[in-house]
């Protein structure tokens, strides 16, 4: 496959992998699922951007002295999904945990990241809540958070014997803390501060 420069050029029905992901240069954001390309929302709105903003600095913080790494998008996350062949799956999401070094690389992570979170927004919540969940849970993911920011409620699942297992829905006035990361204690007003 050659170099796509318009995203009009490809063809929706067909399946892709990695590198041909790697080709494309346009400036529409996509998602490679399952082999099937899923354009991404435009950018996001600026709550949500204020809410990607406080998860992203608790945790820059809380990982400072440990071993994990803490992205946030665009960050490239190959998954590997036991369903499909080899690099049929990459992902974007809005902030990831990744512990194990060996699957960091340049172009972002290949393998599933210890966590994941998402940030609903109007245009992404049914792929966010139904496509991710599933995705992520084949893939690995052991802990995957969802983040609705207009009712400002935070979901979290532990994956136990391959299947995602949720908590209490955490809200505002309340503490939410990472089954997976013990040390990771969050005040749900924090996540949703304004400036």
């Amino acid at each position: 496959m050659a170099t796509v420069t318009n995203f009009s050029d490809l063809d929706l029905t067909k399946e892709y992998t990695y590198s041909d992901y790697l080709l494309w240069q346009f400036s529409e954001r996509v998602e490679l699922i399952k082999g099937f390309i899923r354009q991404m929302s435009p950018a996001p709105n600026r709550f949500h951007q204020v809410v990607a903003r406080n998860i992203t600095g608790i945790f820059l913080n809380a990982f400072i002295k440990h071993s994990c790494n803490v992205y946030f998008a665009p960050f490239d996350v190959r998954l590997p999904i036991p369903s499909k062949k080899k690099d049929t799956t990459v992902v974007q999401p809005d902030i990831c945990v990744v512990c194990d070094k060996s699957k960091l690389d340049d172009a972002g992570c290949n393998g599933a990241p210890e966590l994941m979170i998402e940030i609903l927004s109007p245009n992404n919540s049914k792929h966010d809540v139904d496509t991710k969940f599933k995705l992520y849970e084949e893939a690995g993911v052991l802990e995957y958070w969802i983040v609705e920011p207009v009712e400002k409620i935070i979901f979290v699942y532990t994956l136990v014997n391959g299947k995602y297992i949720g908590l209490k829905p955490q809200t505002e006035g309340e503490n939410i803390q990472s089954p997976l990361f013990p040390d990771l204690k969050i005040a749900i007003i924090d996540v949703f501060e304004e400036d």
